[in-house]
Formats: structure tokens, sequence, C-alpha cells
């Protein structure tokens, strides 16, 4: 396994500083960048340890916190295994950032992680891979769809409301989007049901985007998440699979 260094860093944005965590493989060249987005829990040793496996299989790899503007990771306290008895106080506190982080909000700071990204000395020149959890996997549809340029591939896990009746529903950038595209679902998820998977899909056959789309059986929202009662081994060694093969063919 490649050696691989973290640390914990500061990005400027047009509203703020945003914290974040850095990893990259400890041998003093550049790799393609990687922009993860967490999962709505946020920045935390879970999050950093898969941060740490992507950097491992030879990439730059940007966890921001997303919800900097509501403070620090992590924006609310959380245990180190989340329950399902404790998730919906744990979401009520995370609520008013949740909210307050508009697409027109979000797709600020993806300029601006974008933009450190292309600077850095870590990072190989060319387009980056995404890869997002829950209401990451929006922001990578969202973010791969406003700057198509940019980006080379994404991949989405247990994403959430992809493809609602909202006007800003992330799948109606389908038509803008250039990268390779991938996304597991959870076939035991409220948040992303049957008739959101379909319109997801549809949306992403009608425009042309180079995509796959797999439903987990017997998946959980979370499967990914080993410091919750959702995760699924075999799910989360499935996405594994999936996301290494997607960077290396795109990257």
């Amino acid at each position: 396994m490649t050696t691989v260094h973290g640390s914990t860093i500061d990005i400027p944005t047009q509203d703020g500083i945003a914290d974040a965590y850095l990893t990259h493989p400890d041998d003093g060249v550049p790799h393609p960048a990687v922009l993860f987005y967490m999962d709505a829990f946020g920045l935390r040793p879970h999050l950093t340890k898969m941060a740490d496996r992507v950097a491992a299989a030879g990439y730059t790899v940007l966890v921001p916190n997303v919800m900097y503007r509501h403070g620090r990771a992590p924006v609310v306290e959380l245990p180190e295994f989340i329950n399902p008895a404790e998730r919906p106080e744990i979401f009520q506190n995370l609520r008013p950032a949740m909210q307050s982080l508009t697409p027109e909000a979000a797709m600020r700071d993806a300029g601006s992680y974008l933009e450190w990204l292309s600077a850095s000395p870590l990072t190989t020149a060319g387009p980056v891979g995404i890869t997002g959890y829950c209401m990451g996997a929006g922001l990578a549809l969202r973010t791969a769809g406003t700057y198509p340029d940019r980006v080379a591939a994404i991949a989405g896990f247990h994403g959430a409301y992809l493809a609602s009746e909202a006007p800003e529903s992330p799948h109606l950038l389908a038509d803008r989007i250039t990268a390779e595209v991938y996304f597991g679902h959870a076939d035991q998820d409220s948040a992303m049901p049957a008739e959101q998977i379909d319109r997801l899909e549809e949306a992403l056959t009608a425009a042309g985007v180079v995509h796959r789309t797999e439903v987990y059986d017997g998946a959980h929202h979370g499967f990914t998440q080993a410091d919750t009662a959702a995760y699924d081994a075999g799910a989360a060694d499935r996405h594994w699979k999936a996301l290494l093969d997607l960077l290396g063919r795109a990257l």
C-alpha cells in the first residue's frame, strides 16, 4: 500500500475560508486530482480514511468542509458511531448549515476548490475526478454540469434527491456534462426512490453522457459509511471497485 500524507488546510473562497483535508501519495511528485465531496455528517475520521484510500491509489485528494460557513469541521458534535436513534437529532442540528448551502453558493465554492487543485504543485495538469456521497453526490453532479471543461469523471454513491421535480434539481444539468459518470444507488433509499433513479438515467441518456448507473440490492442510504449503522461491507467493496476503475480510466 502506498504511503500517503494527510493534512488540514484552508482554502480561500469568495465567501470565506473553507477548511479541508488534503491527502496524497508521500512520494514528492504530482498526481491527478480528485475532489471528494462529503456526506452530510461531514469531515471526520472515517471520511479522511476513505480519502486516504483514494490517495493510496495514486491521487491527490481534496475533501472540503462544504459547510464551512457554519464553522470548522466537525460542524456539529458527532458520536464515534452513528446509530439510527441518533440520526434525527444530528440532522436537526445540521439542517441550518445544509439549507444555507444553496446551489449558487455551492458552485461558487466548487470553482474555488477546482482553482486550488489546478494551482497546486501536488496535482498534474488536466481535468479532475470527483466522488461524492449522500448530499455530495448531488454536488458532484452539479459541479460536472457547471464546470464541464474541468471535470473528467464523477462518481456518486447513495446520492439524495438527484432527480427530483424541484426547479434546481441537479439532473437538469445533464446536458452540460462532458465527464464520464457512475452512480451507485441503494435500493433501500427513500432519498433516491426508483422514479428518481429512472429520471436521472433518462436525463443522462438523452444528453449523450457516457455513464453507468447501478442499484445495489439490499443496500441502505449511507452504505459506504463504516461509522454508521447503514454500513454494508459488500456494497462498500463494490463501490471501491467502481470508483477506482472509473478514476483509472478517466484520469
